[in-house]
C-alpha cells in the first residue's frame, strides 16, 4: 500500500511539473509575440520613415525565373503555427527567408492529420475547406471550414508540382495529402494524382507514432482514449475553454484549429461547454478527431496501412536523437545542456518506457529496446522512414554526395544529434547546424530533385 502511495505521489508531482513547464513555455512564446508586435508598432509610430518616391527598375527575367520555381511549403507540427500567427515569430526560426519561393501555411495545431491535410490542399489551391461529407458526419463537425479566396499556388498540378518540408506531425500530414491526391478525394478536382508532390522532406517526422503519446495520457490499450489523470487531460480542458470563450484577438494570435467543431459559446451556450468537457461532443469525443490519437503507434499504423511511397516522388528524412547507451547498458539522455529544458524529462522517460505486458503489443515484432532512442518528443526509429505495418524502401545517408544522383521512391534518411525542437522556433540554440540543415534542404530541392522523364502535355497521345 505504501509503495503504491509513493508511486502515485511521484506521478502527481511529475504531472504538476510538466503542466507548469508546458504552460510557462506557451506563455513565454505568446508574450514574446505580443511584446515584439508592440515594440514594432511603437518604433514605427515614433520613428516614422520619411515619405519618398523611388523608381526601381524591375528585372523581369529574374522575376520570371522565381515565379517558375516549384514552391517549397513548410508544414508545421503539433502546437505549431504558420505565417500570420503569433505576430512576427517564425515557427521555422526564419528558415523561410533562405529561399525566394517558400510558403508557410497556418494549419490547425491540434487538429487531426486528416483535417490538416484537407486544409493544406485548399490553402494552396484556394476555395472553402471541405473536410469530406462522410468524415465530417462520423466525427461530428461541420463539413466546410475556412474560405481561402485565393490560393497561394492555384496553378498547382502535375506539371507544377511542389516541394514539401514537414516537421513532426507535419510530415505525416503531407503523406496523407499525397495519398488523397492519388485517390482523387477532392470534389471538383478529378485530375489530381500523386505526382503533384515533387519531394517530401521529413524533419523529425512522426512517421510511425511515438511512445510519448502514452506518457502524456493516451491509453496504450487502444492508442486513442485518454487516461483520467494526465497532461493531455489538462491540455484538453484548456483547449475547450479557449475555443468556447472565443476571444477574437486571442484567436487572431493563436488558434488550435477547431473552429469547424463549433465549440464557441455563441453557438453552443453553456450546455455545449458541458458536452465538450464530458466528451459527448467536440474533437475529444469518442471519434478522437484530433492529432494525438494519430501519433500513437496504433493510430500511425492505421494511417500507414493506407499510405504509399510513390515511385515519382523524392523522399528525405532527418531523424533526431538525444540519447546514448554508455557501455551498452541503459539508454540515457546524451547531454544535460544539449536538450531543451522542456524536453529533458521526456527524453529520460521515453528511454525508460516499456509497453505494458498485460495488453497486446501494438504490432508483431515490437521490442521496447527499438523505441528507446528519442529526441524528447518522438522515437528515433519512428522518424527514419515508414516501417509499420510494412517497411518502405529506404537508404541511410552518411554523406550527401554518396547518394547522388538521387532516385525517387526511396526514403533517404540521416540521423542527427538534436532534440525535437532544435531546428524550429529557437534558431540561436542550433547555431550553424540550423543553417547547414536548411541550406542542404533548399539546395537539394533546387539542384538535385527533378523528374527524369519529360512531362506529357494534355494534348499529347502516347503511340503504342
Amino acid at each position: 500500500m505504501i509503495p503504491l502511495l509513493i508511486i502515485s505521489a511521484l506521478q502527481l508531482a511529475e504531472l504538476s511539473v510538466s503542466s507548469v513547464a508546458h504552460m510557462l513555455y506557451g506563455l513565454y512564446l505568446f508574450s514574446s509575440a505580443v511584446a515584439g508586435d508592440l515594440t514594432q508598432a511603437l518604433s514605427e509610430s515614433i520613428f516614422k520613415p520619411k515619405t519618398s518616391i523611388e523608381v526601381k527598375q524591375i528585372d523581369h527575367a529574374k522575376t520570371a525565373d522565381v515565379s517558375d520555381l516549384p514552391p517549397i511549403v513548410l508544414v508545421h507540427g503539433i502546437f505549431g503555427f504558420g505565417k500570420g500567427k503569433l505576430g512576427s515569430l517564425s515557427y521555422f526560426a526564419g528558415a523561410e527567408k533562405k529561399d525566394e519561393r517558400v510558403f508557410v501555411p497556418d494549419l490547425g495545431s491540434l487538429t487531426s492529420v486528416h483535417d490538416r491535410a484537407r486544409e493544406l490542399f485548399y490553402y494552396l489551391k484556394g476555395g472553402r475547406v471541405d473536410y469530406g461529407e462522410d468524415h465530417s458526419k462520423a466525427c461530428g463537425h461541420s463539413q466546410f471550414g475556412r474560405l481561402y479566396e485565393k490560393g497561394e499556388y492555384p496553378e498547382w498540378d502535375e506539371d507544377h508540382p511542389i516541394h514539401f518540408v514537414g516537421h513532426s506531425a507535419g510530415a505525416q500530414v503531407v503523406r496523407v495529402l499525397q495519398q488523397m491526391l492519388a485517390d482523387k478525394m477532392f470534389t471538383g478536382y478529378e485530375n489530381t494524382n500523386e505526382n503533384w508532390v515533387l519531394s517530401l522532406t521529413s524533419l523529425s517526422g512522426a512517421l510511425n507514432g511515438t511512445t510519448r503519446a502514452y506518457l502524456d495520457g493516451i491509453q496504450p490499450e487502444d492508442g486513442k482514449s485518454l487516461k483520467p489523470i494526465s497532461l493531455l487531460q489538462i491540455c484538453k480542458l484548456g483547449v475547450i475553454m479557449y475555443d468556447w470563450l472565443d476571444i477574437s484577438w486571442l484567436k487572431s494570435y493563436y488558434n488550435f484549429g477547431f473552429d469547424h467543431f463549433n465549440m464557441s459559446w455563441r453557438k453552443t451556450g453553456l450546455r455545449g461547454l458541458v458536452d465538450c468537457l464530458l466528451g459527448n461532443a467536440g474533437p475529444f469525443a469518442s471519434s478522437g478527431d484530433w492529432v494525438l490519437p494519430d501519433l500513437s503507434i496504433q493510430g500511425s499504423m492505421k494511417l500507414n496501412a493506407c499510405l504509399q511511397t510513390f515511385p515519382n516522388t523524392f523522399y528525405f528524412s532527418y531523424a533526431t536523437k538525444r540519447t546514448r547507451k554508455p557501455l551498452g547498458m541503459m539508454t540515457v539522455p546524451s547531454s544535460l545542456m544539449g536538450v531543451h529544458p522542456l524536453l529533458f524529462i521526456r527524453v529520460l522517460q521515453m528511454s525508460q518506457w516499456r509497453f505494458p505486458r498485460d495488453i497486446p503489443l501494438p504490432y508483431k515484432g515490437y521490442r521496447d529496446e527499438d523505441w528507446q532512442d528519442n529526441d524528447g518528443a518522438l522515437n528515433t526509429i519512428s522518424m527514419t522512414h515508414p516501417r509499420i505495418p510494412v517497411e518502405h524502401s529506404n537508404l541511410i545517408v552518411r554523406s550527401d554526395s554518396d547518394c547522388l544522383p538521387l532516385k525517387p521512391g526511396i526514403w533517404y534518411y540521416k540521423i542527427v544529434e538534436a532534440d525535437h525542437i532544435l531546428f524550429v522556433v529557437n534558431r540561436e540554440r542550433a547555431g550553424m547546424e540550423f543553417d547547414l540543415i536548411y541550406d542542404s534542404i533548399f539546395e537539394r530541392c533546387r539542384k538535385h530533385v527533378f523528374r527524369q522523364s519529360p512531362q506529357t502535355l494534355p494534348n499529347e497521345v502516347h503511340q503504342q
